[in-house]
């Protein structure tokens, strides 16, 4: 594993999970409409190439790790048609959010939100046929555990789809992206969310997190088989592709 040390968005002493969970109820307000203007709306079309690649596997049940404010479990029940949709949060203020954009699309008959842990999932072996995360395992506290809890509840042949914030390499946009996320985009998330620390951890945790061919060797150790990952829009974001 990566020797980098934890971070957590306030430093408070508490786990990683709750200063994690504290955060999202924080920013749970803003949070929808500082994703489209800190991305100028881009992580939109980043979802939807993450969940081309379920598109072939025409998956009748499907895990959201992570779910938030549940952007990916409705792109996900418009675009692959599955039968049922679990999203699953440790924040409750975003499940309350995503609940009521839920009730707005009437997908309640498809979609269901719960409080959950994804370094401990309560669901059977195997209850999936595929699982998604979308920009949530930077915030495990445990990565490998929640990775092998995702795997544990993968069917057979079934398909993990991980979104997430990566480093973009090529001069000059590698400097103008650090400056952006590492001085602009608190400011912004404090002007908005009055939570500057939230959009700090934001720049940190990406810098912490291993990410390319490091994170398919962890994928690749922990059991699933196959990894693959494309990365997005000069390397700001990157998707992971796995099948059990």
């Amino acid at each position: 594993m990566d020797n980098k040390p934890v971070v957590t968005p306030y430093g408070s002493g508490e786990s990683k999970k709750m200063e994690v969970e504290h955060m999202f109820d924080t920013i749970a307000p803003k949070y929808d409409l500082l994703n489209r203007v800190l991305s100028l709306g881009i992580d939109i079309s980043w979802r939807k190439r993450a969940l081309g690649y379920l598109k072939p596997l025409q998956p009748g049940n499907l895990l959201d790790v992570a779910t938030g404010t549940a952007d990916v479990a409705i792109m996900a029940a418009k675009m692959l048609k599955p039968a049922s949709i679990i999203g699953i949060d440790i924040a409750n203020q975003m499940l309350d959010f995503g609940r009521k954009k839920i009730d707005r699309e009437g997908l309640q008959q498809i979609i269901t939100l719960e409080t959950g842990d994804s370094e401990n999932l309560h669901f059977a072996d195997a209850a999936f046929d595929a699982v998604t995360v979308a920009f949530g395992v930077r915030n495990f506290e445990n990565l490998e555990k929640g990775l092998a809890e995702m795997l544990r509840v993968l069917r057979p042949g079934g398909k993990v789809v991980i979104l997430e914030f990566s480093r973009p390499h090529l001069f000059p946009f590698k400097q103008l992206y650090n400056t952006y996320f590492k001085y602009v985009l608190p400011l912004i998330g404090r002007l908005t969310s009055r939570d500057m620390k939230a959009y700090t951890y934001l720049f940190e945790s990406v810098q912490a997190f291993p990410e390319g061919d490091q994170f398919l060797q962890i994928l690749s150790r922990i059991g699933y088989q196959n990894p693959i990952c494309e990365r997005l829009t000069l390397g700001i974001c990157t998707i992971y592709v796995a099948t059990k």
